[in-house]
């Protein structure tokens, strides 16, 4: 995450905090996703290999790219499984507006010649929604004074920003503490879902974005979640870590460092950029 709002009472730095954010977008294939979950989609036909053909949706994909790995699953034209969406009658929340982002559960799905880009989503659907029903997560959600929709939301953020799942519930916390106080959440993964790319820096000009995905300059969450978080995100989402972080920077790989302290966190920063 960026950071540039000090807590109320402090003088803001001359420093702009740079950078943190999770490179999101993997290239289709490139991930063999240990922790999917195998679900049962479409079993093959009689005549079909014993073997089904099988679709891996790794943690944090974007829809978009959810939609590019289906319709090559399928051999169907590019952006067929796109324009299926408003047509599949999936079982998305209310809030969700009938976008399926973030109810795109990752897991390895088996398909079959009788599979459609409609049937494909709405088992992903189905499964997000049979994980996400849970009472772990209805609890937590309500310990936590958000709904279970705005969950998925922040788990969203979790999945893109943290660098391990040991940083997960850390993430989580500092998103919950800035929501509480009062502070833009200032997340570079929702200004790279709005600009639909990923990197590791985020400028100024970025953070002056008209966006409702633009953290920086909108308060509280971003309007849908910006990716398909996996059970880690939502164990985090549900269950952060405590503690009273604000802030968070990725100085070198391996070396997160999570702090209250405003004038710290520029420090780190500073480190950060050096290590460029």
């Amino acid at each position: 995450m960026h950071s540039t709002t000090p807590p109320r009472g402090t003088k803001r730095g001359a420093v702009r905090l740079t950078s943190r954010g999770r490179i999101a977008l993997i290239a289709t294939g490139a991930v063999a996703a240990a922790t999917a979950v195998a679900v049962p989609l479409l079993l093959p036909d009689d005549d079909e290999p014993a073997r089904p053909r099988t679709l891996t949706i790794p943690e944090g994909w974007r829809a978009g790219q959810v939609y590019e790995a289906v319709d090559a699953a399928l051999k169907v034209s590019k952006g067929t499984t796109k324009k299926a969406v408003d047509g599949a009658g999936l079982k998305l929340p209310g809030d969700a507006g009938g976008n399926p982002e973030g109810y795109l559960f990752p897991a390895t799905y088996p398909i079959s010649s009788q599979s459609t880009p409609a049937s494909v989503l709405s088992y992903m659907v189905d499964t997000a929604n049979k994980k996400f029903s849970g009472g772990h997560v209805t609890a937590g959600a309500d310990r936590n004074a958000v709904n279970v929709y705005q969950t998925v939301t922040i788990a969203s953020m979790i999945e893109a920003e943290a660098g391990s799942q040991e940083e997960m519930g850390k993430v989580a916390r500092v998103i919950y503490n800035r929501l509480d106080r009062g502070m833009p959440l200032q997340m570079d993964s929702t200004i790279n879902y709005a600009l639909d790319r990923s990197t590791l820096k985020t400028t100024t000009r970025d953070t002056k974005l008209k966006s409702p995905y633009n953290t920086y300059a909108r308060m509280g969450l971003p309007p849908t979640p910006i990716g398909n978080p996996g059970e880690a995100a939502m164990r985090a989402a549900t269950n952060p870590t405590p503690g009273d972080w604000l802030y968070f920077v990725t100085v070198k790989p391996g070396d997160t460092r999570f702090t209250a302290n405003y004038e710290e966190q520029q420090r780190n920063v500073a480190e950060f950029n050096r290590n460029q």
